[in-house]
């Protein structure tokens, strides 16, 4: 659960502790009698409100309140008044103040007014705690908190200990394999060395080898005349990470096989050995075993680049990451765009999880962004998402598409039977979506949890 912390800034003695006893069984609270204590206690991130009074001795509210901008403007400031002074108001409001309260405070509009100001942050402090959750010893942010991506990323804290064993990363298109590659280089011992990414698909296959290896000057028609260093030296003491490697032509392939054996290359016309050590991640959602009968792909590469093999679930596979990914997309791509969205409404959820996701993160991010830009904020629409089909409609009425339910014929109908196989069809839908929790399952279900595994029990439903 998230924890607000609020300042209350204000000469009065007796409403400074009026308001925080009304508060403190909510939100963290501390009291400050003028503005100069309090802004020597405000941080970049500490607090997320502050209730500031404008006729403060000494530095007054409108004063504190630039500061506090200057010092972090996505803190949230209410001012209090002892009167409504029009002109002073406008003036708070132009400085960013995001409300105000009148003198005498009644704690009921109060309270709501800050529940109102605190709901325009909440988004971006649930992502906050998925990122701090995540973004550890230097690890890029990996959202996720389904036990197949948690197994993955435990699988990566063995294997990036070794400075150069290759792995390949397999996955389907979007499932994040750089992030996966970016992931190993830092939990490795080459984190502080450069981490170089390829694009095979995007080189021209008669480009790629100087792109690698680098060439020497006059090497090929319109060569530079100083020569190049290739990436792979540019990955020196640091990682290489190769993606869409299936792209490679035969001959990239071969060179690329000895410099995995021996570390050791020549640039492209050139006849000066060069020895590197790096790591060298590579990735591929292509069918390598094909490509291999069909003689595409070098089978003892193959071997070489995987060492040591990552298989990347799809976002399929990992059901219950999707709203915590969704919220980070929305977080982040508000701030990018300058939107100010902070939730999504009732029925995005179920659709998110109800979506065959063939693109993967990439498709959600894709779609999420397509909200923002197209969306009102501050709530987030299932049309908004572009994906409002007449399945997806269907699932929001709580209908399933799949199923018809028959007419009753002049011989009648084996109800019990009819009865029990739609609830089994629910439970069995209910688990899949909460990825197994049965908790989960019942809400959705709108029944309690002991109801929910009595019938489950009875329809012996195993998973």
């Amino acid at each position: 659960m998230i924890k607000y912390r609020i300042f209350v800034v204000d000469d009065d003695q007796f409403i400074r502790n009026g308001i925080a006893e009304a508060l403190e069984s909510e939100y963290i609270v501390e009291t400050f009698s003028n503005a100069e204590d309090s802004l020597e206690a405000v941080e970049p991130g500490l607090p997320d409100l502050v209730l500031l009074d404008i006729g403060l001795p000494g530095m007054n509210g409108i004063e504190a309140l630039a500061e506090i901008k200057k010092i972090n403007p996505e803190i949230l400031v209410i001012m209090i008044t002892a009167y409504e002074d029009i002109d002073t108001v406008i003036s708070a409001m132009k400085t960013g103040a995001h409300d105000y309260v009148v003198k005498p405070i009644y704690m009921d509009a109060l309270e709501a007014t800050i529940k109102n100001a605190l709901e325009t942050i909440r988004l971006r402090k649930e992502v906050q705690i998925l990122q701090e959750r995540y973004l550890k010893e230097n690890v890029p942010c990996f959202i996720g908190e389904s036990d197949a991506i948690q197994d993955v990323m435990d699988f990566i804290k063995k294997v990036a200990k070794s400075p150069d064993t290759p792995i390949l990363v397999i996955g389907e298109t979007g499932t994040g394999k750089e992030l996966i590659a970016s992931a190993i280089h830092f939990r490795s011992p080459n984190y502080n060395g450069p981490f170089i990414t390829v694009n095979c698909a995007a080189i021209p296959r008669d480009l790629i080898e100087s792109e690698l290896f680098g060439y020497e000057k006059g090497a090929f028609s319109g060569a530079k005349a100083s020569g190049k260093v290739g990436l792979i030296e540019e990955a020196a003491a640091g990682t290489l990470f190769l993606d869409e490697v299936g792209d490679l032509s035969l001959e990239a392939q071969a060179k690329l096989l000895r410099f995995l054996e021996a570390g050791e290359f020549y640039r492209v016309g050139g006849t000066k050995k060069y020895f590197v050590q790096t790591r060298v991640v590579s990735a591929t959602n292509k069918d390598i075993d094909e490509m291999k009968k069909e003689g595409l792909f070098r089978n003892d590469l193959f071997f070489r680049l995987g060492v040591i093999r990552v298989q990347v679930p799809s976002l399929n596979e990992r059901r219950a990451d999707i709203i915590p990914l969704a919220k980070h997309f929305l977080s982040t791509l508000s701030q990018k765009f300058d939107k100010k969205f902070t939730r999504f409404a009732a029925k995005v959820e179920t659709v998110l999880k109800e979506y065959n996701w063939v693109g993967n993160v990439r498709e959600l991010k894709n779609l999420i962004e397509r909200g923002v830009l197209t969306g009102i904020a501050p709530e987030l629409k299932v049309e908004d998402l572009g994906i409002a089909t007449k399945d997806t409609e269907n699932i929001q009425q709580g209908i399933d598409v799949r199923r018809e339910f028959p007419s009753i014929p002049s011989t009648g109908i084996d109800f019990p039977s009819l009865q029990e196989g739609m609830e089994k069809f629910y439970i069995e839908n209910a688990l899949r979506i909460a990825d197994g929790n049965e908790s989960e399952a019942a809400r959705l279900l709108n029944i309690n949890h002991h109801t929910f595994r009595y019938h489950r029990k009875k329809l012996k439903i195993d998973n």
